[in-house]
């Protein structure tokens, strides 16, 4: 039903349920409490005591696990309403679910504990989720390319026909920079930290002061938050937030994902309009609401759109990074709300599509070779030449004789509309002592396509399926788009 309210179109259409639970404010706010709880058993561990009496209980402990899931929202959005503080309102919250805990939630720590935290942890499990598509895309491109590695097709350099290559050497293309981005989202999800605990300009004088100057205890709390929410640790230094590089890099990724994506989606674009591949039409499918028999690449298209919108995107964290103050400026907050959840949202969006237009390339060979024939005899040229040297023509006359017959048989193309006759004429040239036949025989496209089957073969065995072998438990991924 239409509501009188905006909707993100990155949720209504475009991202999976998964990625948007990963983003939501239940997700959030369940893991702050997971945080709560890692930093009261930490505190608890470190002996945290007052008067020689422990300041925090296992019967504390065991009250905040009770309620960690069963969150009182309408107590915290209450409270937010009178003291205007997210954090505040969620500790007062979950303080009324546990009287016997109220006192020692968020003991020592800052806002930014439960939310930087949290934005690392949302971060990283995006991340995994992201790996997923992405190692699903490239086992669907993978199979692509080596179906098609022997079909010759033009190459293009600047859009103008080139040496050919084949349909599946092209795919590697494509295939290449999602395996590079597949790279590099292992090394920045893999060196991922948590900020930790370390209070309001990130020097932990709250802990020193809890725990009476014990620096070597003190020192204990951040790898142990760590291991506690999964990683292996927190960053060493830090000002009372972690550094906003940090949401660069990962967006960076995200930006290198899109453009990997558009670069092959624009590929399919044109490829489409020659009516050589074409990406996947449904049987009921609507190409366009004036001109019933088009077949638009809707899909490729819009992956294009969302992929412009990530690589913007990633300029949001570059500039917030670049403007913090200090130790702690509040300017980013606002910012990171959207730009981070829309950069993962997007992305999803992309990937799903991205799976679907790979998993259903229609390839059509007589077009490609229709398209071929009109190009191979300039292409050929090379090979004509040395056949005609070798039954007794002067190599520089015999050069200078395929420029102009080259160049006439050009001009019939284009001024003409007529087919590209240069092998009859040729042919009808003594000069070249070839007969029509013997000039057919130049014409395999295979014998102009270098090693391009044999780098798609080798390309496949020796880089993507050592990799899909090694992520064989994420494939068969079943992503649905929504329109």
């Amino acid at each position: 039903m239409p509501t009188n309210q905006y909707i993100s179109p990155l949720s209504e259409r475009y991202a999976d349920h998964e990625m948007q639970r990963i983003f939501s404010e239940d997700t959030k706010f369940r893991t702050w409490r997971r945080l709560w709880i890692a930093l009261a058993e930490t505190e608890m561990e470190l002996g945290l005591s007052r008067d020689g009496e422990p300041v925090i209980t296992e019967e504390q402990i065991n009250e905040m696990k009770e309620h960690m899931d069963d969150i009182n929202y309408d107590v915290a959005r209450a409270r937010e309403k009178e003291v205007r503080h997210d954090v505040m309102s969620h500790v007062y919250a979950y303080g009324k679910q546990c009287p016997k805990a109220a006192g020692i939630i968020h003991l020592g720590a800052t806002s930014c504990y439960v939310g930087d935290n949290t934005d690392i942890i949302v971060m990283r499990d995006a991340l995994y989720l992201i790996h997923v598509k992405l190692v699903n895309v490239i086992a669907k491109l993978s199979e692509f390319a080596d179906v098609h590695k022997d079909l010759p097709t033009l190459a293009f350099t600047h859009f103008q026909p080139a040496q050919p290559t084949t349909v599946g050497k092209r795919a590697c293309l494509w295939l290449q920079d999602f395996v590079s981005d597949l790279e590099d989202l292992e090394y920045v999800r893999d060196s991922l930290k948590l900020l930790g605990c370390k209070g309001t300009t990130g020097t932990q004088a709250s802990f020193l002061e809890l725990f009476d100057g014990d620096d070597e205890t003190v020192s204990k709390i951040d790898p142990m938050i760590a291991k506690k929410m999964g990683f292996d640790s927190c960053v060493p230094v830090s000002g009372q937030t972690y550094s906003r590089k940090v949401d660069f890099r990962v967006l960076a990724v995200l930006s290198g994902i899109a453009q990997s994506a558009s670069k092959m989606s624009n590929d399919i674009r044109l490829l489409q309009h020659l009516k050589e591949v074409e990406e996947p039409f449904e049987k009921n499918q609507i190409g366009s609401s004036a001109m019933a028999y088009k077949r638009n690449p809707m899909r490729s298209e819009r992956i294009a759109s969302l992929s412009r919108y990530i690589m913007i995107d990633v300029l949001n964290p570059a500039v917030t990074a670049a403007t913090q103050w200090f130790e702690r400026t509040l300017d980013d907050s606002a910012n990171k709300r959207l730009s981070v959840a829309e950069a993962f949202l997007a992305c999803d969006g992309v990937l799903n599509l991205c799976a679907n237009v790979t998993d259903g390339l229609v390839v059509y060979p007589e077009v490609i070779k229709k398209h071929m024939a009109a190009e191979l005899p300039f292409m050929a040229t090379e090979n004509i030449m040395m056949d005609a040297v070798k039954k007794g023509g002067d190599r520089q006359q015999i050069h200078e004789k395929i420029r102009e017959l080259s160049m006439e048989a050009s001009l019939n193309v284009k001024k003409k509309g007529k087919d590209n006759d240069l092998l009859d004429r040729i042919a009808a040239d003594p000069a070249f002592g070839l007969s029509r036949e013997e000039l057919e025989k130049t014409m395999d496209p295979k014998l102009y396509t270098g090693r391009s089957s044999v780098q798609t073969e080798n390309y496949i065995r020796d880089y993507v399926d050592p990799l899909l072998k090694k992520y064989k438990n994420e494939l068969g991924d079943d992503t649905e788009i929504n329109v």
